[in-house]
Parts: structure tokens; C-alpha cells; sequence
């Protein structure tokens, strides 16, 4: 990109809606969203640490995906939140990349960090007795360590072929941030190239890691229908349903905005699903783990006794 081929210094974004007398409401609904979402995620990575017996490989990624997921919310919520209350809904042409470059990271990372929770659940219900010594703290460290450079690779990808096209002219986004289709519309030359650069990173970033975890899942079941025992095989399915929501909920709308090849307009749809995998996941996942996870309230429940004991003494 060169400085005579992008002319454009800001982009205004349209947002969810164009009803001044909406931005009101929507503020309340999304900040409500995004204090949920952080204490939640916050609470998740605080109890995980201070509770020994949650000093586990399953805890040390769920703390990686709430530790991302705060980053995640926070790369669009915060802005759009100042944008419902403003009259001017701008963002600046390298506030728009940067905002571009996070939200794409941190998606990305989320689907590799999911795929290695899998595994972990696989590990720990096909082979438990070498559970301990197959998810050793070195290998889960690597694992989490891949999962964040793989997401951000595929930003990077992204983001440098996006700053690749000239922006000279057209500078309003039909989105309620700078998600990638919807700045390419933007472009002042054919961005078909970067559409299929998209299209095949979802495969490799979205498709196989969702396919992965779906062979994953069917060892898993085929291993829990041999359990003999009925409250070994609820207690197996049990610390797997909180994953199979989290997975179904975030992959379920990133599929369907990313594979569709050759898609041109921005949709209301697509505006919807990136809202929801961007910032309502964000905000069930601590919920959906710590109302499933009989470890994870039991662990809060001892921590907030001991504090009130503390203070009481």
C-alpha cells in the first residue's frame, strides 16, 4: 500500500441501527453484555488460580479462553458503545485495521483453543489412566502457545492483503465494526482475491479444527457407551456438555459468516451472527461452564466461605 493509492483517514460505521431513538437502548443492552462478560471471564481465570484443585490442564485452557475472551469483546464492544452515544460513528482508517487485525486474531486463536480442549477431553475419557502423563504442563503450554501464534498468522494474512487495496473514496462500513468482508466492499479495486484468501483460511483456521473435533466427539461417545456404570457414563457426558455448547454456539455462526465464497453485500444476518459469536459467546461461555461445572461452583462457593471466615475472624 502506498500513501497516494489510500486516500481514506476514517470510516463511519452505519451500526445495528439507524433509529436515533435505539442507540439508547442498544447502550444499555451492550454494556450490560460486555460487565457480564468480563466479570464472568474474570471470575473464571481468578478461581482457576487460586484453587489448587483446579490447577488442571482443562482449567489452564478454560483460563486461556477467558483470558481471550475479554480480549475478544473488548476489541469491538467499548467503541461501539461510544458510538451509540455519538452522532459521528467514525473510526480512524489504522483504528479500523488495528480493531481488524485483533478481532481476527483473537477469533481465530478461539477456534485452535477449542479444538485443544477437545483433546484434552478426549485424553482424559479414552485414556485416563495416562491422562497425567500424556497432558503434561510442558505439552499443554506448547499446546496453548500454537493455538495463539495460529491465530495470529492467520490475522496477519489477512490483515496484509487487506492493506494491500487502495481505499479512495468510499468510507462508510454496513457494519457495527471493521470485520473483514464488510471493509473489502470498500475497496477501490477487485478484492476477489482477498475473498478467496478468506474463504480457504477459514478451511484450514475453522473447518478443520470444527471436522477435528467432531471425530474427537465421536470417540468420546463411542468410549462413554461402553461405560458399564449409569453414573460414570453422566458423570463422563457431563464434563463434556459444557464444550459441546461453547463449540456449537461460537463455530455455528463463524461457519456461516466465513464459508460462503464469492459473498459481496453485508447482510443484517451476517451483522447478527458476528454480533452473536463476537459478544453474546463471550458472555455464555463463564456462564455455561460455571453453571454445568460442578467443580468450578464448588471451588467459588469454598473460596467465598474462607473469605467471609477471614473477615468474620
Amino acid at each position: 500500500m502506498t500513501q497516494n493509492q489510500t486516500t481514506v483517514v476514517e470510516f463511519i460505521l452505519l451500526g445495528l441501527s439507524s433509529q436515533p431513538k435505539m442507540q439508547i437502548g442498544l447502550f444499555i443492552v451492550f454494556l450490560a453484555c460486555y460487565v457480564i462478560s468480563l466479570i464472568g471471564n474474570i471470575i473464571i481465570i481468578w478461581i482457576s488460580k487460586v484453587d489448587t484443585r483446579l490447577h488442571t490442564p482443562m482449567y489452564f485452557f478454560l483460563s486461556n479462553l477467558s483470558f481471550l475472551d475479554i480480549w475478544y469483546t473488548s476489541s469491538i464492544v467499548p467503541k461501539m458503545l461510544v458510538n451509540f452515544l455519538s452522532q459521528k460513528k467514525s473510526i480512524s482508517f489504522k483504528g479500523c485495521i488495528t480493531q481488524m487485525f485483533i478481532h481476527l486474531s483473537l477469533g481465530g486463536t478461539e477456534c485452535f483453543i477449542l479444538l485443544v480442549m477437545a483433546y484434552d477431553r478426549y485424553v482424559a475419557i479414552c485414556s485416563p489412566l495416562h491422562y497425567t502423563n500424556i497432558m503434561h504442563p510442558v505439552l499443554c503450554i506448547k499446546m496453548a502457545t500454537g493455538s495463539w501464534m495460529g491465530g495470529l498468522i492467520n490475522s496477519l494474512i489477512h490483515t496484509v492483503f487487506a492493506l494491500h487495496l487502495p481505499f479512495c473514496g468510499p468510507n462508510v462500513i454496513n457494519h457495527f465494526f471493521c470485520e473483514v468482508p464488510a471493509v473489502l466492499e470498500l475497496a477501490c479495486a477487485d478484492a476477489s482475491p482477498n475473498k478467496t484468501v478468506i474463504f480457504f483460511c477459514a478451511i484450514l483456521v475453522v473447518m478443520i479444527p470444527f471436522f477435528l473435533i467432531l471425530i474427537t466427539y465421536v470417540y468420546i461417545i463411542t468410549n462413554i457407551l461402553k461405560i458399564r456404570s449409569s453414573t460414570g457414563r453422566k458423570k463422563a457426558f457431563s464434563t463434556c456438555a459444557s464444550h459441546v455448547i461453547v463449540v456449537s454456539l461460537f463455530y455455528g455462526t463463524i461457519i456461516f459468516m466465513y464459508m460462503r465464497p464469492g459473498q459481496s453485500p453485508v447482510l443484517n444476518q451476517d451483522k447478527m451472527a458476528t454480533l452473536f459469536y463476537s459478544v453474546v459467546t463471550p458472555m455464555l461461555n463463564p456462564l455455561i461452564y460455571t453453571l454445568r461445572n460442578k467443580d468450578v461452583k464448588g471451588a467459588l462457593k469454598q473460596t467465598i466461605k474462607k473469605k467471609k471466615s477471614l473477615q468474620e475472624t
